[in-house]
C-alpha cells in the first residue's frame, strides 16, 4: 500500500482565515446568550457572571468550545462520546412527583464547597443526579431537560464564533434592541433581499441601527463596490460595523457624508468651502477645550490633594500625582505629544473632507443601484429627497419600527409618482423546538419586528412628457370646438 508508513495528522492545519489571531473581533456564545468582544491578550472579559481571559483562544479554530478553569484561563473541552445505556431507568410520567424542596440532598453550602475544591461542573452535575431522589422517577424527556438546566448552571463552558450578520442580529435584538430600532433579523434579512444588495453595486444607506445594516450591506457585497452613508450629527456611529472585524480593503468603497448637506446638493449649491470651513473651527474649539480640561484637571488634582490628609494617599497614588506636576520634567513632552495630536487631528479631518468630496461626487452622478434607509426619523423627508440620487429601475426599502410612518410615507409616494410596486408588508417570524418526538412552535414568540415599504423607482421625464402632451391636446381640443366670440356676435345678427 502507499504511504503505508506515513502518520496522518490528527487534526488537519486550518486556514489561516478559519484562525482565532490577536486582535480579532469575535462573538462569545453560551446556550442562546452572546457577547461581542476583542480578543486581546490579558484583557479580563466578563459573560454571563464569569470572568476569564482570552490569552489561550489565539490560534485556535472559529466554533472551538472552551472550558473556564481556575484562574480565568480558557482549556479547550474534549468531546466525550454520550454513552446510550439502554437500561437508563425513567418514569413512565411526572404525576407522583411532588416539588417541594427536598428531594435535592445537597445544599447551597454543599456545593460551594466542590466549587471551591476545583472540581469541575460536570461532576457537581453528575453528584447533584446523584443525589435527587426524584430523578429516576422523572421520563426521559424531563431528565434530559433536568440535566441541560444544571448543566447550563455550573458548567463553565463559552463558545467562540465569528461574528456574522444574522449572530449580530440576533444579539443585539436580545441585548440591546433600543439600539436597532427594535429592527429583527429576519426583518434585516428581507431588507437585504429587497433591496437587492450584491457585489459591484453602488448603494446608499440611512440608518440609525448602531451601523448594523451597514454592516450587513458590506458582509453581503464582500468588499465589492461602494456605500455611501449618510449620517446625522457629528459623525456616523458604526458600533455594530466594528463588531464584524472586517479588512481594511472593505473600507476603500465605504464614503461617508452629512446628511444636513443634502438640500444643497440637491440645490446645485455644494461647495467644497461649505465642508473646509467646519474642520478648522471644530479643531480650534477642541483644542481651547483640551486645554481648558487640562487645566481644569490639574486644578481639581491639586485641590484634592492639598485638602486630603497624608495618611490616606498610598505611596504609589502620591508619586504619580504629584511627579506630573514638575514643570521642567513634563513641559517639553506635552508640547510635543500635544503638537502631534494637533496634527493628526488636522491630518485625519483633511482626509474626511476628502472623503466627503468623493461621496457629494458620487451622489451627482444620481444613478445610484438602491437605497436602504433605516431611521429612528420620520421616513417622508428622507425618502423624498434620497430618491432623487437613484437610477430608475433600481429597488429601495424603508424600515420603520411602527406602520403610520409608513403609510404616510406611501401616500406621499403614489401623489408624488415616480415608484411602482410599492408594498408595505410586516414579516412573521416563529420559533419551533426541533428535538425527537417532541417538536412544537415554542411558547414564546416575537410581538413584532417592524414594517418594510418597497418599491422601485421609475424616470419621471417621460411621465412628465406624457402629462405634458396630454394637457395639451386637451387645450387644442377644447379651442376647436368652442367658437369665438366674433363668429357667435355675427350668427346672432344674421339670425335677426
Amino acid at each position: 500500500m502507499e504511504g503505508a508508513g506515513q502518520q496522518l495528522d490528527p487534526q488537519p492545519p486550518q486556514p489561516v482565515d478559519y484562525c482565532i489571531r490577536d486582535g480579532d473581533f469575535v462573538v462569545l456564545k453560551r446556550e442562546d446568550v452572546f457577547k461581542a468582544v476583542q480578543v486581546q491578550r490579558r484583557k479580563k472579559v466578563t459573560f454571563e457572571k464569569q470572568w476569564f481571559y482570552l490569552d489561550n483562544v489565539i490560534g485556535h479554530s472559529y466554533g472551538t468550545t472552551f472550558e473556564v478553569t481556575s484562574g480565568g484561563s480558557l482549556q479547550p473541552k474534549k468531546r466525550k462520546e454520550e454513552q446510550t445505556s439502554e437500561t437508563k431507568e425513567a418514569g413512565i410520567d411526572n404525576r407522583n412527583i411532588i416539588d417541594d424542596g427536598k428531594s435535592q440532598k445537597l445544599t447551597q453550602d454543599d456545593i460551594k464547597a466542590l466549587k471551591d475544591k476545583g472540581i469541575k461542573g460536570e461532576e457537581i452535575v453528575q453528584q447533584l443526579i446523584e443525589n435527587s431522589t426524584t430523578f429516576r422517577d422523572k421520563t426521559e424527556f424531563s431528565q434530559d431537560k433536568y440535566i441541560k438546566k444544571k448543566k447550563k448552571k455550573y458548567e463553565a463552558v463559552v463558545t467562540v464564533v465569528k461574528p456574522s450578520t444574522r449572530i449580530l442580529s440576533v444579539m443585539y435584538y436580545a441585548r440591546e434592541p433600543g439600539k436597532i430600532n427594535h429592527m429583527r433579523y429576519d426583518t434585516l434579512a428581507q431588507m437585504l433581499t429587497l433591496g437587492n444588495i450584491r457585489a459591484g453595486n453602488k448603494m446608499i444607506v440611512m440608518e440609525t441601527c448602531a451601523g448594523l445594516v451597514l454592516g450587513a450591506m458590506m458582509e453581503r457585497m464582500g468588499g465589492f463596490g461602494s456605500i455611501i452613508q449618510l449620517y446625522p450629527g457629528g459623525g456616523p456611529v458604526r458600533a455594530a460595523t466594528t463588531c464584524f472585524g472586517f479588512p481594511k480593503s472593505f473600507l476603500s468603497g465605504l464614503y461617508e457624508f452629512p446628511l444636513n448637506k443634502v438640500s444643497s446638493l440637491l440645490d446645485g449649491t455644494f461647495s467644497s468651502e461649505m465642508l473646509s470651513s467646519e474642520p478648522k473651527d471644530n479643531a480650534s474649539v477642541e483644542e481651547s477645550n483640551g486645554i481648558a480640561e487640562e487645566k481644569q484637571i490639574c486644578e481639581q488634582n491639586e485641590d484634592h490633594l492639598a485638602d486630603a490628609p497624608e495618611s490616606t494617599l498610598p505611596e504609589e497614588q502620591e508619586t504619580m500625582e504629584i511627579v506630573p506636576e514638575d514643570p521642567e520634567h513634563k513641559g517639553p513632552k506635552e508640547r510635543g505629544t500635544k503638537k502631534d495630536y494637533i496634527q493628526e487631528k488636522q491630518r485625519r479631518q483633511e482626509e474626511q473632507r476628502k472623503r466627503h468630496l468623493e461621496a457629494a461626487a458620487l451622489l451627482n452622478e444620481r444613478n445610484a443601484d438602491g437605497l436602504v434607509v433605516a431611521s429612528r426619523f420620520h421616513p417622508i423627508p428622507l425618502l423624498m429627497s434620497l430618491l432623487d440620487f437613484v437610477a430608475p429601475s433600481r429597488p429601495f426599502v424603508v424600515y420603520c419600527q411602527y406602520k403610520e410612518p409608513l403609510l404616510e410615507c406611501y401616500t406621499k409616494l403614489r401623489e408624488r409618482g415616480g415608484v411602482i410596486n410599492l408594498r408595505l408588508s410586516e414579516t412573521w417570524l416563529r420559533n419551533y423546538q426541533v428535538l425527537p418526538d417532541r417538536s412544537h412552535p415554542k411558547l414564546l414568540m416575537s410581538g413584532g419586528g417592524g414594517y418594510l415599504l418597497s418599491g422601485f423607482t421609475v424616470a419621471m421625464d417621460n411621465l412628465r412628457a406624457e402629462a405634458s402632451v396630454k394637457a395639451n391636446s386637451s387645450t387644442l381640443e377644447g379651442d376647436k370646438t368652442e367658437e369665438p366670440a366674433a363668429k357667435k356676435r355675427k350668427c346672432s345678427e344674421s339670425d335677426s
